[in-house]
């Protein structure tokens, strides 16, 4: 009877939000032992995941203020308090994964911040190994953040690439942190050139992914992968479409299958495609989910279409539109905004979201009680 009865408790407890569970671990030691035990948290992220319940996106504004907001209630967004909050320091997202952020400053100091539990770690520095030419003329740091359920460990990839005077020179490190271990290690060098444009890799099927160019360097662009838990590379096909038509592209994950947006004009209109991998791996696998003509845009300025997610219920997808600007040869948002996408309409409607700022960058974000390690900070001061 009395494990019929926990085994219920867990059942409901795993429903709740880690903010409510974070409360009730105050009420008693048995709730906070319960909680806190290894097999629940995996059994309320696992929830999570598949009833795409405390599900939220991240907006990343001005390098240092983060804010949450669950975009299928469209409730009011609430700012949240980084390791690096009051510092006002530049951070940069490198990847989010079942609740926890990797971030790095402009010292390139590394955390891991869990948001919901408000608990952040500094990782271990680590060297660059590899002998840098005299001059040096581009230097290309990638990272990627992400889980290996095998080993039961989230790990950091980094990549180093340095370009030297000679038309060959070219020379490469990669390294993989462990959180397990909480230390860095050196793996097989990779053998394909990386491509400024991406510094950071996105996670789908347990691998890392960039847009890279296989060597001899030529104008076409690859998607590597990252395996987590054989931590080799492997390259991966795209669909066929036409690049002489594409105005800018975005790869990412969505849904757990790669997406790929290509964003074009044809005539006097744009057309914006989106195509999903649905076997990882099977270059025929590719079917294109959208064609979507005449989005909202500012003709005078580029655009970036880019899908974030599916409705919970999975009858549309959530766009992010940014309105771009360049100066000094780099780019600026000017302005964000969300809009629905009704997949079997096939119509277009604004995301009422109230709060938002004008301009963000944005991450796809669930809410866990992932921990971190023994070596976690709590933040005191929560934001309003």
């Amino acid at each position: 009877m009395a494990t019929f009865l926990l085994d219920e408790m867990i059942e409901i407890l795993c429903r709740l939000s880690v903010k409510d569970l974070l409360r009730f671990k105050c009420a008693s030691k048995h709730w906070c032992t319960l909680i806190d035990d290894p097999y629940f948290i995996k059994l309320h992220l696992s929830h999570s995941l598949k009833t795409k319940t405390n599900h939220s996106l991240l907006l990343h504004q001005y390098e240092y203020h983060f804010f949450s907001v669950n975009y299928d209630s469209g409730e009011t967004i609430q700012r949240l308090n980084h390791p690096l909050g009051e510092l006002k320091k530049a951070i940069k997202i490198l990847g989010s994964c079942n609740g926890l952020l990797a971030l790095i400053d402009d010292n390139d100091r590394i955390f891991l911040w869990n948001p919901s539990t408000r608990k952040f770690q500094a990782l271990p520095s680590t060297e660059i190994e590899i002998s840098s030419p005299s001059i040096c003329f581009d230097s290309l740091t990638f990272y990627g953040f992400g889980y290996d359920p095998i080993s039961d460990d989230y790990k950091l990839v980094r990549m180093v690439q340095l370009h030297g005077n000679n038309k060959g020179y070219l020379h490469s490190e990669a390294k993989v942190y462990s959180l397990r271990s909480n230390c860095w290690r050196r793996i097989k060098d990779f053998c394909f050139d990386l491509i400024f444009a991406r510094e950071f890799g996105f996670l789908a099927n347990n691998a890392l992914h960039w847009m890279v160019f296989k060597p001899p360097k030529s104008g076409k662009q690859n998607l590597v992968g990252f395996d987590l838990r054989t931590e080799e590379f492997r390259f991966l096909e795209l669909p066929e479409f036409c690049l002489d038509k594409l105005f800018c592209y975005d790869i990412k994950a969505m849904g757990g299958f790669i997406c790929l947006t290509a964003t074009y004009r044809e005539l006097d209109t744009v057309v914006v495609d989106v195509w999903i991998m649905e076997e990882y791996g099977v270059k025929e696998s590719w079917i294109k989910l959208i064609s979507w003509n005449e989005p909202h845009f500012i003709p005078r300025f580029p655009s970036l279409v880019v899908p974030l997610a599916f409705s919970k219920n999975g009858d549309k997808v959530l766009f992010n539109i940014s309105y771009k600007c360049r100066n000094f040869g780099k780019w600026y948002n000017l302005r964000d905004k969300f809009v629905w996408y009704d997949l079997w309409g096939e119509r277009v409607k604004k995301a009422e979201i109230r709060g938002i700022p004008t301009s963000f960058d944005v991450h796809f974000y669930v809410e866990s009680l992932v921990p971190i390690n023994g070596n976690a900070v709590m933040i005191n001061n929560e934001m309003p």
